[in-house]
């Protein structure tokens, strides 16, 4: 029987985020501490725990067929490996950063430069773009280190929340790109395992539009009913169901996470009242 190799980060918040996301699609984890390997119970599926940036090696060389992995690793060393799916967690971006009391204009200032990082090919190729050299050098581990020590002049590294930069001494002043989690596919994979990570992909889909949707119900006075139904942007229209008070109706329907703020405000300037917001776990369309 075809069983689907997917590989996950083997520690650290990816991690923790991919093994939900694959709970949250159902697919149950026999997942013993300190395992290498792991097979699901209730889906023909077997998890590989990997370093990070071991992760593209497996897929080129088809150990895996599938992984959730960050796109900044994925850019820096498998930029021939197709992604399937945009995952929305784990977000953040690529940067340049430079000591807090030097004065920064533009990408000119890293002219001839010393610059440490982990993503050699990554600024390189940003920087080589611009028409700027630099002095590479390449550190795995703490980067933000270097420019205290006297080994660069700056560093190019991943940047979430930019406290570890702020206790560096350090102030980013280039994004080169942005990154989240992504669920990265061999070239290799069989046709066999395509049609199983087809449902997985299915599954994902319903999970993260769950994740970035609302359910909303609320009560509307019938004379406004056309009005509030115009500013609710549901998946075809939304439900509506008369209340025991005449005059009155049920509205249902599902908003976007993104824009909830702004609709409920509209909504009760247009009459809307009672108005009730529920998560909602997965969304099949």
């Amino acid at each position: 029987m075809s069983k689907l190799k997917i590989a996950i980060q083997k520690s650290g918040r990816l991690n923790e985020d991919s093994l939900k996301l694959l709970k949250d699609c159902g697919i149950s984890i026999d997942n013993g501490k300190d395992q290498l390997k792991a097979q699901a119970s209730n889906f023909p599926l077997e998890v590989f725990y990997l370093r990070n940036g071991d992760i593209p090696q497996y897929l080129r060389d088809g150990v895996v067929d599938i992984a959730i992995i960050g796109e900044n690793v994925l850019i820096e060393k498998g930029s021939d490996i197709g992604i399937a799916e945009k995952l929305g967690f784990s977000q953040c971006r690529v940067s340049l950063a430079i000591p807090k009391n030097e004065e920064y204009t533009d990408m000119s200032y890293f002219s001839n430069k010393k610059i440490a990082t982990s993503y050699p090919n990554t600024v390189t190729t940003y920087l080589s773009e611009k028409g700027i050299e630099i002095d590479l050098h390449v550190i795995n581990g703490s980067v933000e280190i270097a420019p205290n020590i006297g080994l660069a002049d700056g560093i190019c590294d991943i940047v979430s929340s930019g406290s570890t930069l702020f206790k560096n001494n350090l102030k980013e002043v280039e994004v080169l790109l942005k990154s989240e989690a992504v669920l990265a596919v061999s070239p290799l994979i069989s046709d066999d395992n395509r049609k199983l990570l087809d449902k997985v992909r299915f599954r994902i889909q319903s999970v993260l539009k769950g994740r970035n949707s609302r359910y909303v119900l609320m009560n509307a006075p019938n004379d406004r009913l056309e009005e509030i139904i115009k500013v609710l942007p549901g998946m075809r229209s939304p439900t509506v169901l008369p209340l025991a008070e005449e005059g009155w109706s049920s509205v249902h329907s599902v908003i976007d996470k993104n824009q909830f703020w702004e609709i409920i405000d509209e909504l009760k300037v247009k009459g809307a009242q009672g108005i009730l917001v529920c998560p909602i776990e997965k969304m099949v369309l």
